[in-house]
């Protein structure tokens, strides 16, 4: 392969830097020449493209965001704007490209993989819900910051004996608030998967507040149907009913940015380096993941097809904080 290019799409995630240094040294160092698409899809369709060099990602492993720049392109979806895409690389002598993203930009991957045009995916996304990976680039750092952040609420809530809820991102996966809601020792999570009335967070909050304690915290999905809005509302309007108030913090895309953490630096340099040396080697269509402690790949189409669903050891730690008439998830890739 002579030439190669990298993409990222969606939304960003703290460790795209990482993995775009991984893709460039890892093609540069085989003779081949690399090239940066910016801004996304939407550079893929215009054909804008950089050339990479050593030096252009020499300090940029500890940078969160992502250098290339990322964007969402609906009309990507439409199959002749894909060819419009595909006939850019090739026009520029692209042979084949890598694209770090998630559930969408993944999907598109695929797409233009039917087409004929060699394409690895890389599994990044903080939401943590693309099939084929046990932890997407980028699930890590922001799930220290949700913790990080709800460790301050809870002291917070200590101090003033108050009750808080905080919404994390996931979109219609409950990783994040999962994941941070045990981590964090938080009486109560709602996720789309495991959604909760705003009257039995309020009647949990006040078992807990009867059982002796003095302070709690609600951690809410933001794709839930009952989400932050929804519950400090029910909150607000029966607040002399309910007996006390509710808090509410949305940490919104301060889980997105910042530099990441050590594992995301390494993942990225893992599944970057993977990704790359699968093009070069005469590979494509798979998605480039990481499973049960290792690099591990994934036919697109099946990717496309499906959605990752919450691990069920991780449901059963937090069985005691969801809702018990939600039936389990079946564990899944």
């Amino acid at each position: 392969m002579k030439r190669l290019a990298v993409v990222t799409s969606g939304g960003d995630a703290s460790g795209m830097n990482a993995a775009i240094a991984a893709v460039a040294r890892t093609g540069l160092g085989s003779g081949a020449e690399v090239f940066g698409v910016l801004n996304g899809y939407r550079g893929l369709i215009d054909g804008d493209l950089r050339p990479f060099d050593s030096h252009a990602v020499s300090e940029v492993m500890h940078v969160g965001g992502t250098i290339l720049g990322t964007s969402r392109a609906p009309e990507f979806h439409d199959p002749t704007v894909q060819a419009k895409a595909r006939d850019a690389l090739v026009g520029v002598g692209v042979d084949g490209l890598v694209v770090i993203g998630g559930n969408g930009s993944q999907k598109g991957s695929f797409a233009l993989s039917q087409l004929g045009f060699p394409v690895v995916g890389v599994a990044s996304t903080i939401d943590n819900d693309l099939y084929g990976s046990d932890i997407s680039i980028g699930a890590d750092t922001a799930l220290n910051v949700i913790v990080e952040a709800m460790d301050r609420v809870r002291m917070t809530a200590a101090a003033h004996h108050r009750a808080f809820l905080i919404e994390v991102g996931g979109r219609d996966h409950g990783y994040l608030a999962l994941t941070g809601g045990v981590a964090s020792g938080a009486e109560v999570v709602v996720t789309p998967e495991f959604e909760m009335e705003p009257a039995e967070i309020a009647d949990r909050l006040r078992q807990a507040h009867e059982a002796g304690k003095k302070h709690a915290c609600v951690v809410v999905t933001d794709g839930a149907r009952n989400n932050a809005a929804v519950v400090q509302r029910y909150f607000e309007e029966r607040e002399t009913e309910i007996g006390f108030e509710l808090r509410v913090t949305v940490l919104g895309y301060v889980q997105r940015g910042g530099p990441p953490g050590c594992f995301d630096r390494l993942l990225a340099t893992r599944l970057g380096t993977a990704a790359a040396r699968l093009l070069i080697g005469g590979g494509g269509g798979q998605l480039v993941g990481w499973s049960r402690g290792s690099v591990c790949c994934t036919p697109l189409e099946e990717v496309a097809r499906n959605t990752r669903r919450l691990d069920e050891e991780l449901v059963a730690l937090g069985g005691g904080l969801t809702s018990r008439r939600v039936r389990r998830p079946q564990c899944a890739r």
